[in-house]
């Protein structure tokens, strides 16, 4: 049955389209004549108590001298027979977080919203691996500046970044001793009043930031492996790394295996693990990429796959988003 494909999202004329996993998955739902309406950056709001949007239908072709087309806009009401893809980039700041909310209240109106809004409140993508200790490397996370120099000192050098970023950003690499090690402190900590994070740092690096996605907790066979160029030791796209895919290691599958069955628990439908070497750094669930990459190589269609998990559950709806709680009767007066 055709469904209301909601995509909330960065500005669409600004995507880079090979690249773009929010494309991706645009294209497979149309393919499948699902019809598809984008909200206004900004357009999501509450009225009466419940979610609304301000909408336009949208048209995407894979063609990057003009990759959509929107048609009027004009207030969309949440409810059963949608599917809500929420795939705005980090910052996870107070607007996200707010928007989030506001998704919660589509969500007990009866829409389906991908990923899961409590999800994405409660996993930071940089805690959330903390969740699954037996995958990580030795990590830290402290205000406190004196603690995390020790740490770098206890093992010899660290990476070391802020809990909020994406894209590589604001991500050091330091050694023991290092004369800047005082201030990189200072400045990811904001003087002892912020939280930062120190992980060991893992050599194999080198050979790639392993980006593996997952489909209702189940891993896609192959991995994309992001890989520092030149003098970079930082292996995001968006910091310069390189792309090549690579099938999934004995390793991999096992650190899939820790991590897949409490995000299949917890609603998150598509889901990014990155790792190094052997080594779960980051649960990415807000807006994950690398489909594009992966399927070009290999000859995938992830998306293909999110929409089958996306149509088996469409009228699966857990019993507390089955309808929106009534409001009591005021008192007489």
């Amino acid at each position: 049955m055709p469904l209301d494909i909601v995509v909330v999202m960065d500005p669409i004329g600004s995507i880079k389209i090979a690249k773009d996993s929010t494309f991706a998955m645009l294209l497979e739902a149309q393919r499948r004549g699902h019809r598809l309406l984008y909200v206004r950056p900004g357009g999501l709001a509450v009225r009466g108590g419940a979610a609304e949007a301000l909408a336009a239908p949208l048209r995407v072709r894979d063609d990057a001298a003009g990759w959509y087309e929107l048609g009027a806009w004009a207030p969309l009401r949440f409810g059963p027979g949608q599917v809500v893809l929420m795939r705005k980039d980090p910052p996870v700041d107070a607007e996200y977080l707010h928007d989030t909310q506001v998704l919660g209240l589509a969500q007990r109106a009866g829409a389906r919203v991908v990923n899961d809004p409590q999800g994405l409140r409660d996993f930071n993508e940089k805690l959330a691996a903390l969740l699954f200790p037996q995958c990580c490397p030795e990590t830290l996370v402290s205000r406190d500046p004196a603690s995390l120099k020790a740490f770098v000192a206890e093992h010899g050098e660290a990476v070391l970044k802020p809990l909020d970023g994406m894209g590589g950003r604001s991500i050091f690499r330091a050694r023991a001793g290092e004369p800047n090690l005082n201030v990189i402190l200072e400045t990811l900590t904001s003087g002892g009043r912020s939280l930062a994070m120190a992980q060991r740092y893992l050599p194999e690096i080198r050979d790639g930031d392993k980006r593996i996605l997952l489909v209702d907790g189940e891993p896609i066979d192959y991995c994309l492996a992001r890989i520092p160029q030149g003098d970079e030791f930082r292996g995001n796209l968006a910091a310069g790394g390189r792309g090549e895919g690579r099938p999934l290691s004995e390793r991999d599958r096992w650190i899939a295996d820790q991590v897949g069955p409490e995000m299949r628990r917890r609603g998150m439908l598509f889901v990014g693990l990155d790792v190094i070497g052997d080594y779960l750094t980051e649960v990415n669930v807000t807006s994950p990429t690398c489909i594009r990459e992966l399927d070009a190589q290999f000859g995938l269609n992830i998306a293909g796959r999110l929409f089958d998990a996306v149509e088996a559950g469409a009228d699966a709806a857990r019993p507390a988003d089955a309808a929106p709680p009534q409001p009591a009767a005021p008192p007489a007066r």
